[in-house]
């Protein structure tokens, strides 16, 4: 019964874009490849610092006298730039990917490829969403401990 109500209702099509739009999204995506390929240099580029940084201090903290401390903070820094370029790797890789299915897409009018790139997109915003939260986390909880240092000093 329901079936014959709905029969004559025309189905939902997706949404075309015009020309305008088409325009903007091309604009887009050529930026954004260009935001990721300097993103990815950069990429290495802190990887290579992870490298020499690390050695470098543990080299001034074993001249300083300190070599214990000099070997382990060579290698915390190095993790530390390790880790911030493991995480600038992913929001990087999505802008590259929802990028360049975007440019192949309007090239080839592919409204696929156009729900891929979109689907990077996607997952770019929720990537850097997630992170937001972490690092809104991490400054509550170094607030937090500021306030409680502040009035366990003030006690003493």
């Amino acid at each position: 019964m329901e079936a014959e109500l709905y029969a004559d209702t025309p189905t939902p099509q997706g949404l075309n874009l015009n020309l305008v739009s088409e325009d903007f999204l091309r604009n887009t995506a050529k930026w954004g490849k260009f935001l990721a390929i300097v993103g990815f240099v950069m990429i290495g580029l802190i990887v290579l610092m992870a490298i020499f940084a690390g050695t470098f201090f543990s080299a001034v903290m074993s001249g300083a006298g300190a070599d214990g401390f000099g070997g382990a903070g060579g290698a915390f820094l190095s993790f530390l730039y390790l880790l911030f370029a493991a995480l600038y790797f992913f929001p990087v890789l999505y802008l590259y990917k929802f990028s360049n299915k975007m440019q192949v897409a309007l090239l080839h009018r592919n409204e696929d490829l156009v729900t891929e790139s979109f689907k990077n997109l996607k997952s770019l915003f929720k990537f850097m969403g997630v992170l937001t939260l972490i690092m809104l986390g991490f400054y509550a909880l170094g607030l937090l401990f500021a306030v409680i240092g502040a009035g366990l000093g003030s006690m003493m």
